[in-house]
């Protein structure tokens, strides 16, 4: 009996990867390996819905869907080391499994501040565990602090608020999300979150956390100013998990580049017969750069470009334009494109509450991004599939 297709982590890339091989005709062994006890889920529900205790399940598939296509579901081991020659992955509990293609889709793990006391109550988000405990904790807490103003920093944000707490947010950057959207969008998003209540600091970090009898009590800032609560976020962005990979060979990118897999513009790396997908890996951009994408409709669309190079297809034509959304109160922020802090932003509509912004590099339009403006932006799409300069969109119609 030949070896299988081997997919290392079940989280939404490993899925959707194991999907399409079935969708695109491929019937041999097909193993799905997840290091968490919990079937295939959905993350973005994690820090709202889930966290707001409006739900509980976010499987994203039934048991029986497993047995239906034929995909051997592994959960609760975890892959400790890979040998390309042998083709074969190591387990964490003793055992090995043989691999005929190896598919990376390990994903992220949050990154924490280092030197900070271990106290009950401090809480990472990124595993269902993680926001269980979360959950858990919240009815007892009057205030929360959230240490970072990334996109999960800012999502626990609304939802804390929304449920009744005294939240403050830390961002060292000058506004949340600068690193990601720049400044100027970033302020509107500062200030979104400050007409709902939120104490926004920024410009400042984290210097200690304070506890007493091992439960955390708040934290000291590097402005001197202490902030109170019983219940603390780190959301300080993740790392790729590719611990696991040390010594086997297989290329990784520098963690000054974001780490992950090297692969090229369809997830095969240089290793034979290993790929590699979603957060995890750092897929050829037409840039020249090999980079990773978090974000969850990118996963999808990765898996759909692998599987149809793994099985000899021909790569689509039409230009792939990137998705991200994030839900913060009323409002759906949707960007259309690649933006980039070092863009030109022009903001061409601004309610004081909802907003549409332009990105553009050189006078070409590089992304779309909107605050509660679902249409605009989407009507965008193919203006973003090809060149297009900016000022088309900015003249006047007739």
């Amino acid at each position: 009996m030949s070896a299988p297709i081997v997919i290392v982590g079940a989280g939404l890339a490993g899925l959707r990867t194991a999907e399409e091989l079935r969708r695109a005709g491929y019937e041999g062994g097909l193993v799905l390996l997840g290091d968490e006890a919990r079937a295939p889920y959905d993350r973005p529900p994690l820090s709202k819905q889930f966290v707001r205790g409006e739900t509980d399940d976010t499987t994203l598939r039934p048991p029986e869907f497993f047995a239906d296509k034929d995909i051997q579901l592994v959960l609760g081991k975890a892959a400790t080391g890979v040998d390309t020659a042998a083709k074969r992955v190591a387990l964490d509990d003793g055992t090995a499994i043989d691999y005929a293609t190896l598919i990376i889709a390990t994903g992220l793990r949050p990154r924490r501040l280092p030197g900070l006391p271990d106290l009950v109550g401090v809480h990472v988000l990124r595993a269902h565990d993680d926001a269980a405990a979360l959950r858990d904790e919240l009815p007892g807490a009057t205030r929360v602090l959230i240490i970072g103003g990334g996109f999960i920093g800012c999502e626990l944000a609304a939802s804390f608020r929304a449920s009744g707490l005294e939240v403050t947010l830390v961002e060292p950057q000058p506004t949340p999300l600068a690193g990601v959207l720049g400044e100027r969008i970033g302020g509107l998003v500062a200030r979104l979150h400050r007409d709902e209540g939120v104490d926004l600091r920024t410009g400042v970090g984290v210097d200690s956390l304070l506890g007493e009898d091992d439960r955390v009590t708040g934290a000291l800032l590097t402005d001197g100013t202490r902030v109170d609560a019983q219940v603390v976020v780190l959301g300080v962005g993740s790392v790729p998990v590719t611990d696991w990979l040390s010594g086997s060979g297989i290329e990784l990118a520098p963690p000054a580049q974001g780490g992950g897999v090297v692969a090229d513009e369809s997830g095969r790396t240089a290793t034979p017969d290993v790929w590699a997908v979603g957060d995890v890996a750092a897929w050829l951009h037409p840039s020249g750069e090999c980079k990773r994408v978090e974000h969850w409709t990118s996963a999808g669309e990765q898996a759909k470009l692998l599987v149809t190079a793994l099985l000899g297809g021909a790569a689509p034509t039409a230009a792939r334009v990137p998705y991200v959304w994030s839900d913060q109160y009323d409002l759906k922020i949707q960007a259309l494109g690649t933006p980039s802090p070092s863009d030109d932003v022009t903001v061409v509509s601004d309610d004081g509450r909802k907003f549409l912004a332009y990105y553009s590099r050189d006078g070409i339009l590089t992304a779309v991004l909107g605050a509660g403006m679902t249409a605009q932006v989407m009507k965008t799409r193919a203006k973003l599939a090809t060149p297009t300069p900016v000022a088309d969109l900015l003249a006047p119609t007739s």
